[in-house]
């Protein structure tokens, strides 16, 4: 009995500008989390909504387009024969515990549990999310047990087709197989629990290109909204067939149609939103580093008309405290020659008390 966890990476979020310009300075252009979207419809649905995941891959009919991409993924790894669709929603065992929602939810042929989610831009902590749900679906395991339980556990997988790129990883490396090794052996320590990120704007091949099923798949998610019909090289083959079949605008019903306006709605106002904070981080950056220049400057300005200004006070109190002394020496003479102190005080333009203290 094991579990699968996948994580299909399309979501936006909106960052107020504060955070939202720290955040810039660590990206390349503001393309790599705002994505484009088309008011007019194309022939095929985006399969990065979060309705065109599920209409692709959600529904008990299409289960072996999951099971295809599954094992293409485990390249023979594992070999998943059927799968069967649970409920989305994990609430934990406390009323209190933090609830965790996924796109889709599917149990395998040996028992083992997919989890899949769907996010196409890149989000804080996502390693740590990873951890988080896989822990989840572990600590599970022990609640309702029996008290003689011996902790035998289920292989569980998180796999991610994330829609943006890891910071600093390599450029062509765009399949991430991560487990539990031992450093010094390089021998595999715990074979049931594995994480598999595979970033997908850095597949780039052309479809003559592909080399095997997962190629194709992964052609079909990156190329499918642009796609006017179904490539040569995959025509004959019933399941990408049925899959741009039902992918096809023109064969949805008027409900899902809704449904499907209603989740590029939600993408481009996310989208919307992201770019509009960005432009205000932007400006917000600017007038701080504006401000700081300007500060800069004043200070030094201020300095310079501080010195001058200075030196202007400098003199006049130097002069006034200079006519005092030579005002005080003549006191001091006149009282020597018994000069009435009315008469000193006249002449020096001091005060009685002043000419009194010199006596």
């Amino acid at each position: 009995m094991g579990f699968i966890l996948i994580c299909f990476l399309n979501f936006s979020c909106y960052l107020c500008p504060d955070l939202l310009s720290n955040y810039m300075l660590k990206t390349d252009t503001a393309n790599d989390i705002v994505s484009n979207t088309e008011d007019e419809l194309t022939r095929f649905i985006d399969p990065y909504t979060d309705f065109g995941f599920k209409h692709i891959f959600g529904k008990a009919p299409n289960r072996d387009f999951l099971i295809k991409f599954l094992n293409g993924v485990f390249r023979g790894r594992k070999v998943i024969v059927d799968i069967q669709y649970k409920n989305t929603e994990y609430k934990g065992p406390g009323r209190d515990y933090r609830k965790t929602i996924f796109d889709l939810y599917c149990t395998g042929d040996k028992g083992e549990n997919f989890i899949i989610e769907m996010q196409k831009a890149k989000v804080k902590n996502f390693k740590d999310r990873s951890i988080f749900y896989t822990a989840n679906l572990i600590q599970e395991q022990g609640v309702g047990v029996v008290a003689d339980w011996d902790y035998l556990l289920p292989e569980i997988y998180f796999l991610a087709i994330m829609n943006f790129k890891f910071d600093n990883s390599h450029p062509d490396h765009f399949i991430h197989d991560v487990r539990l090794m031992e450093v010094e052996t390089g021998e595999q320590f715990y074979p049931k629990l594995g994480y598999i990120f595979i970033e997908m704007p850095k597949f780039k091949k052309s479809e003559g290109q592909l080399e095997n099923e997962l190629d194709e798949w992964l052609y079909i998610l990156n190329n499918l909204k642009k796609l006017d019909d179904i490539p040569l090289s995959l025509r004959g083959k019933q399941e990408y067939e049925r899959v741009f079949e039902i992918a096809e605008v023109g064969n949805l019903t008027p409900e899902e149609m809704n449904e499907y306006q209603q989740s590029l709605k939600i993408q481009r106002d996310n989208a919307s939103a992201l770019s509009y904070a960005i432009e205000e981080a932007r400006e917000e950056a600017n007038k701080a580093e504006g401000w700081a220049e300007g500060k800069a400057e004043g200070k030094a300005e201020g300095k310079e008309e501080g010195k001058a200004e200075g030196k202007e006070e400098g003199k006049a109190e130097g002069k006034e405290e200079g006519k005092y002394e030579n005002a005080v020496e003549t006191a001091r003479q006149m009282l020597t020659d018994n000069e009435p102190i009315e008469k000193i005080s006249k002449y020096t333009k001091l005060s009685l008390e002043e000419i009194g203290s010199l006596i």
